[in-house]
């Protein structure tokens, strides 16, 4: 039995394209391409240099067009997606707020595209890109913990940039053995084993309140000035953004403007599947952002969201039982998911409403984006709103009347 379930998370592993020590994150990027992409890494790993001495935009317009062709695995077009996607961003905010780029030159749209269409992602840096798969170690020899860690590419903002995206990345790494729980729960309930949903959702909970604990070192690694005034606006797409309010022309690629979201946290695969593993229903426009933000993830983590979401309810299974054990575990997990999500807010609140305010009072930096994205996020939502109303709904879903029946009895 033990062998077969075994084989079984396995098989969910391969086919979602999880790894069960890092979750959703990318196992051993690549740092380097072959020699055809030169132009493409020089500009990548110089981005900060070169969006500060304001020459990106000039060696872009001087940028050959590369076909993707030659780039013949995963993790090659994981590593152009991720170059692209930083060179874009950086040429458009280059100039700040006042100035973005309305036009995305072929060099970099028309290679942009096709190898997002391969990857199955949009052609703008996503939360899969910039967090994901974009670091590497110190160490080679030496364990994943953030003194020994460092992002493949950066933009400016400095230390402050580099904790930004790894503190989310050991974030995502916390949510492995929930993502494993999970599983485990979802095959548990179709047979109708107990004690297998329960420890399934032990996990979950143990793997939540590890995130948030991981969450707290955002407050060590970031400085919020520089989040708000300097690294903010680099991670901004060109939906519902009022600096960009008709998108941006991919020059080559379309005759119109294309509306894309930025890199978000709502774009996080492990978070969704825990909604959809404990039936939590976002309705209305926050809802319908959230469904949206699942084209951001790559194919297979948007297929175990979606196939969680198919699956039998979980709570109305529990609902079902006369076990205060189950029922017990299921609200634990509600419940750090709900701390979770408190953490997040008050965390948003720090580092976008109050420095946003503090930069509308002091002046804001040159490149930063003033008050033009103090109540929106980054990914076009209306970030206090959106922020509350998933934390409300994870509220609801706790099971109030709890059973009096002990799982002994059940079983």
């Amino acid at each position: 039995m033990e062998t077969n379930s075994r084989e079984t998370l396995q098989a969910d592993f391969d086919t979602f394209d999880i790894s069960e020590e890092l979750g959703f994150v990318l196992e051993e990027p690549l740092t380097h391409l072959p020699d055809y992409y030169r132009v493409w890494l020089d500009l990548a790993n110089n981005l900060t240099h070169l969006i500060e001495s304001r020459k990106l935009r000039d060696l872009v317009h001087n940028m050959p067009v590369l076909s993707p062709d030659l780039l013949t695995n995963h993790r090659e077009l994981r590593l152009a997606h991720l170059s692209l996607g930083f060179i874009s961003m950086g040429y458009v905010w280059q100039e700040g707020q006042h100035a973005p780029a309305q036009i995305l030159p072929k060099a970099l749209a028309w290679p942009y595209w096709l190898v997002s269409r391969r990857l199955g992602l949009p052609p703008i840096l996503t939360y899969a890109d910039s967090v994901l798969a974009n670091w590497k170690l110190r160490d080679p020899t030496g364990d994943m913990e953030i003194r020994n860690m460092d992002l493949i590419f950066s933009f400016p903002g400095g230390e402050s940039c580099r904790g930004f995206f790894l503190v989310s990345l050991l974030v995502e790494m916390a949510a492995s053995s929930g993502i494993a729980g999970a599983l485990e729960v979802m095959h548990a309930v179709k047979i109708c084993d107990l004690i297998s949903i329960q420890k399934g959702l032990i996990k979950v909970t143990q793997s939540l309140k590890k995130m948030k604990e991981t969450f707290k070192l955002m407050h060590n690694h970031v400085e919020p000035t520089a989040f708000h005034g300097t690294l903010r606006i680099f991670v901004s797409g060109w939906k519902d953004n009022p600096m960009l309010p008709r998108g941006l022309l991919y020059e080559g690629v379309s005759s119109e403007p294309i509306l894309l979201s930025g890199g978000s946290a709502a774009q996080s695969s492990a978070i969704q599947c825990f909604d959809a593993l404990l039936c939590i229903q976002h309705e209305d426009e926050t809802g319908a952002f959230l469904t949206r933000m699942r084209d951001y993830m790559p194919p297979a983590h948007r297929q175990l969201i979606e196939t969680l979401s198919i699956c039998p309810s979980l709570r109305d299974f529990i609902l079902s039982r006369s076990s205060s054990d189950l029922c017990q575990a299921y609200n634990s997990c509600i419940s750090a998911l709900v701390d979770l999500r408190c953490y997040h807010l008050n965390t948003v609140t720090k580092y976008v409403i109050v420095a946003g305010n503090h930069a509308r009072s002091m002046g804001c930096p040159l490149r930063g984006v003033g008050t033009a994205l103090n109540n929106t996020g980054t990914g076009g939502s209306n970030i206090m709103v959106f922020l509350k109303s998933v934390r409300n709904t994870t509220q609801k879903a706790l099971i109030l009347e709890r059973p009096s029946t002990s799982r002994e009895t059940e079983i």
